[in-house]
């Protein structure tokens, strides 16, 4: 089992910037893969970034691709998303989540929300004009 708590979420302006934060407990050891998901009132959860725990491997959504940058603290089991030049539309729920452990094999994480086992409580990012 793993348990994922988010923080770092609040209101900012537009153009400015925020840094979430996903801590990892439980069966943390081995590789698997962490992602960030966004969710708003009348809309279906949307993959934000997704990678690799013990990889380089990333993946983005490209609504925000050269704004948002995802990275892992592998000896820390901590998750990060780092949000720049933000947009109103960035207001969201964003939840972390994350798979079970990935074969020796598995190079590779995708944005899948079916592919994710584990979810945080999500935090509130709110963007104003």
């Amino acid at each position: 089992q793993v348990q994922l708590v988010e923080s770092g979420g609040g209101s900012v302006q537009a153009g400015g910037s925020l840094r979430l934060t996903c801590a990892a407990s439980g069966s943390t050891a081995g590789r698997y893969c962490m992602a960030w998901f966004r969710q708003v009132p009348g809309k279906e959860p949307e993959g934000v970034a997704v990678t690799l725990t013990d990889d380089q491997d990333t993946r983005y959504a490209d609504s925000v691709k050269g704004r948002f940058t995802i990275s892992h603290d592998y000896a820390k089991h901590t998750l990060y998303l780092e949000m720049n030049d933000m947009e109103p539309d960035n207001t969201a729920i964003y939840t972390c989540a994350a798979t079970t452990r990935k074969a020796y094999w598995i190079r590779k994480c995708f944005l899948g929300k079916a592919d994710f086992t584990y979810w945080g409580q999500g935090t509130q990012v709110t963007v104003s004009s």
